[in-house]
């Protein structure tokens, strides 16, 4: 698919992997909806990289684990634009609790995480749909994680709702087929402030992967901006960890 002149709205969209994806996609010649939650002066500040660049954004805020914010961010970003070609659902929590403390993994953890990672995707996907089916063509990109293959991560409750994320992608792609495809990106370790704190322990696995390097959000990005033009892929889970689950 040809990203130039599509409309394409990013959730989380204001810092790390999300601002590195909203970048690419205006380089391509998209109009970006930067859609936040907290992050306000984050995804305002894409918007103004954006714009100094001759590109086309705005800053759309919505909670998406509430599906009234996420049918109003839409609206918001399809009044805006015409239309929703491409949806990159990024938004994304977690909560740092070690894999054995099960008790810590309280029920309101898990709804906060599943709230967010997986249900506010399928609100997303679910909201610009008829968007993409009206115009029959679509691409959705939802982020993963390799915590959803491993079952290890920054908490149990994470890593589950990271499986769950790719097994979201594989039935909404049935579901949305055949004019819209969705696909899951899942990055392993990527240089992002969810490392604040802990950049010691970011330099320290760094040697033991592969190729030697934590992954940079713009590494991301570009796999993301390929697998929105690709055209024969749907359903698929694709992995760039430098080498970490080998």
């Amino acid at each position: 698919m040809e990203l130039s002149n599509k409309t394409a709205l990013v959730t989380g969209g204001g810092t790390g992997i999300g601002r590195a994806v909203s970048l690419a996609l205006a380089k391509k010649g998209a109009a970006v909806a930067v859609g936040y939650a907290r992050s306000q002066a984050d995804a305002e500040q894409t918007v103004r990289l954006i714009l100094d660049e001759g590109g086309t954004a705005i800053a759309v805020r919505a909670d998406v684990a509430r599906d009234e914010d996420v049918r109003a961010m839409v609206r918001t970003a399809a009044d805006r634009f015409g239309a929703i070609d491409l949806l990159v659902n990024n938004a994304g929590i977690t909560r740092h609790i070690p894999m054995d403390d099960l008790e810590s993994a309280t029920e309101d953890v898990w709804d906060e995480l599943f709230d967010v990672n997986v249900k506010g995707m399928f609100y997303c996907a679910r909201a610009v749909a008829p968007y993409m089916k009206q115009r029959r063509q679509g691409a959705i990109v939802n982020i993963g994680s390799i915590a959803g293959r491993t079952g290890t991560g920054s908490s149990l409750p994470y890593a589950v709702s990271k499986a769950a994320v790719h097994g979201l992608t594989m039935s909404l792609a049935r579901a949305l087929a055949p004019y819209i495809r969705v696909n899951c990106v899942a990055p392993g370790a990527v240089a992002t402030r969810w490392w604040a704190g802990r950049e010691e322990q970011m330099k320290q696995l760094a040697p033991n992967l592969l190729l030697e390097r934590i992954a940079a959000p713009e590494d991301i990005a570009a796999l993301v901006i390929s697998v929105l033009e690709q055209e024969a892929m749907t359903g698929q889970i694709i992995t760039a960890d430098s080498g970490q689950t080998l």
